[in-house]
Formats: structure tokens, C-alpha cells, sequence
């Protein structure tokens, strides 16, 4: 399954989003809302950065962010032994908190950037550590000036 999740990731990067989008909604019905947490909440992480709308976005975040309630760092780790569930908390609540940003829902928004800031100390002084807590501060100036545009630094905005 992470395999083939992988493999359609690369296909949205590489600027086949519809396909892409396609491809992982079809395994994602082939795996079922009941079906292995961790690849849950991969899918649903993966789909929410190739929906063409915010309000779509939104809906497959908050399925990931659900997901993440029934996974185990012991189930994480049989896929990558470094994993710890609580690292994948503050990238999934930033972009809940992005989401209600550009969704004008700024209540919302603010309080999914604070657990996310809350959350951040948990993450290593590394590469994906310092994307998140940079992610942070661009959603978190983008809340402040009223920004209701997508960032930038947005996953669908690089491929």
C-alpha cells in the first residue's frame, strides 16, 4: 500500500494532480474507513494537498487528523522505525489551521495554530522539523495580516 501511495504521490508532483487525486481516492475506497490507520491518515494527508477546493482540502485534513487518533507509534513504526506518532500531530493540525485561515474562519484557525506551536517542541532539529515550525510561522503571519490566499509554501503550490 505505501508503495503504491508513493507512486501517486510522484504522479501529483510531477503535475498530474487529477490522476494523482484519482488514484489515491481509489485506494482509499479499496481501503475503507475502517482499514489500517497509518495508511489512513497517509492518504488523507496525500489527497487534502490535490483537492482543487479549500472546503475539499479541508474535509480529507480532518479525515487525517481522525485517522491519526487510531494509530500506535507501534503500527508507525513497522513501516519506518523512527516514527513517532505525536511528530505527525503539528503538521496535521497546521493545515487544519491553514485551511480555516483561508477559509475566513480565523477562530478555528487560531486555535489549530496554537496546539500545532504547542505540539512543535516534540519535533527533531532536522529538515522536516525546521519545514513545519517555518510553516508555522508563515501561516501564522498570514492569520495576522488577514490572508485568505493560498501560501506559497503550500504542498499544491510547489508541483
Amino acid at each position: 500500500m505505501m508503495t503504491s501511495i508513493g507512486a501517486t504521490v510522484e504522479l501529483g508532483r510531477s503535475g498530474q494532480k487529477a490522476q494523482a487525486r484519482e488514484a489515491l481516492t481509489a485506494l482509499w475506497d479499496q481501503l475503507g474507513a475502517d482499514g489500517d490507520a497509518f495508511h489512513r491518515c497517509t492518504l488523507a494527508h496525500y489527497l487534502a494537498d490535490l483537492q482543487d477546493t479549500t472546503e475539499a482540502e479541508l474535509v480529507w485534513d480532518e479525515r487525517a487528523l481522525a485517522a491519526v487518533a487510531d494509530l500506535t507509534d507501534e503500527r508507525a513504526q513497522r513501516y519506518l522505525s523512527s516514527l513517532q506518532v505525536q511528530n505527525f500531530l503539528p503538521s496535521l493540525h497546521l493545515n487544519l489551521a491553514d485551511c480555516h485561515r483561508r477559509l475566513g474562519n480565523t477562530t478555528l484557525a487560531r486555535e489549530h495554530l496554537v496546539t500545532a506551536e504547542d505540539l512543535v517542541g516534540h519535533l527533531p532539529d532536522d529538515q522536516y522539523g525546521d519545514l513545519i515550525r517555518g510553516a508555522i510561522r508563515h501561516v501564522a503571519e498570514a492569520l495576522e495580516t488577514g490572508s485568505t490566499e493560498r501560501l506559497d509554501s503550500h504542498p499544491s503550490s510547489r508541483g
